[in-house]
């Protein structure tokens, strides 16, 4: 897979293209791209995939906090080199961008830039200015400029339509099977490991204290979750805890995210770690005493293995 920042010199043989946010690459992302490969082998073209960064929301809005990510650019693309995708173009979003109508794109970017064949959209693709560009638009730009186009039918799990919209509030509600099932695989984040307070050493459950890597990641509810964690590429199995820690923590308005790595008795500080979310065990709670907290923390490693043993 290619990846470009940079359309002056891109070239691709009868490129097929899809312009997305990709945000999670989940499912329904996957039929999308599953049909642009198999479209692209049809007529010995090659695949192309557009994505748009940062994600609309963060550029338009005052506020960017109020749309969180599931994906990172390099999370995204990562999960994007698994798909047999030919090409990757990263288009930065700026407000000048945000300003160019439908039409205007398709004719400065993908007929002058990408010389396109064929372009395949989503069922519910809008883009352009006030996302003015829906299929109807695109039909006529795609007549005019001599390419075709192809619109997508929704993808559907069950009754559920699968959307990144709906995994975000999924993740949001701590419903991390659902999300991992609408993803099509576990729903992680990156962080490194930062000093803390040190309490879960003095009861036998030392914990990491993880710094995500992008202050705009979708964290999952506060409670306490089964978790796997990559630490140097050896996969390991945990359980880890988000929220404020009432039990010990004497200011409540800082939210940490601690895990728990079984087994573990290395330092992991200033380490790199990728949390795999697997299940969620229950909701955060204040406890009496420490003794309390322990007793509770043995059961949740009880619970948390036996969740992690069923993966097997």
């Amino acid at each position: 897979m290619k990846i470009w920042h940079n359309i002056d010199k891109f070239h691709a043989i009868n490129p097929i293209i899809t312009v997305g946010i990709f945000d999670g690459v989940h499912m329904g992302h996957k039929y999308i791209i599953e049909k642009l490969c198999s479209s692209a082998k049809n007529i010995d073209g090659e695949s192309v995939i557009i994505t748009l960064w940062p994600h609309p929301r963060h550029v338009l809005n005052s506020e960017p906090e109020q749309t969180r990510i599931l994906t990172t650019l390099d999370e995204k693309i990562e999960l994007l080199s698994s798909t047999g995708i030919d090409h990757v173009i990263v288009m930065e979003f700026t407000q000048t961008f945000s300003q160019l109508s439908s039409c205007e794109f398709v004719e400065s970017i993908l007929v002058d830039k990408l010389h396109i064949k064929h372009l395949i959209v989503g069922y519910n693709h809008r883009f352009g200015k006030d996302r003015e560009g829906d299929i109807q638009n695109l039909e006529s730009c795609a007549t005019k400029f001599g390419f075709t186009v192809e619109q997508l039918s929704p993808y559907l799990m069950g009754e559920d339509q699968v959307s990144s919209s709906l995994i975000r509030q999924a993740i949001a509600d701590g419903d991390i099977i659902h999300a991992n099932v609408w993803l099509g695989h576990v729903y992680f984040i990156k962080g490194v490991v930062v000093g803390g307070s040190k309490v879960g050493r003095s009861i036998g459950f030392p914990t990491a204290n993880v710094k995500t890597d992008n202050r705009l990641k979708l964290v999952p509810r506060d409670g306490v979750y089964a978790v796997e964690v990559m630490i140097e590429g050896i996969l390991h199995q945990g359980m880890l805890n988000i929220g404020i820690r009432p039990t010990v923590n004497d200011n409540p308005e800082h939210k940490t995210i601690e895990v728990h790595v079984f087994e573990m008795e290395q330092d992991l500080y200033n380490k790199e770690v990728t949390i795999r979310f697997i299940n969620r065990i229950r909701d955060e709670m204040k406890f009496d005493s420490l003794d309390q907290l322990k007793s509770r923390l043995i059961i949740d490693k009880s619970e948390a293995l036996k969740i992690l043993r069923g993966l097997k």
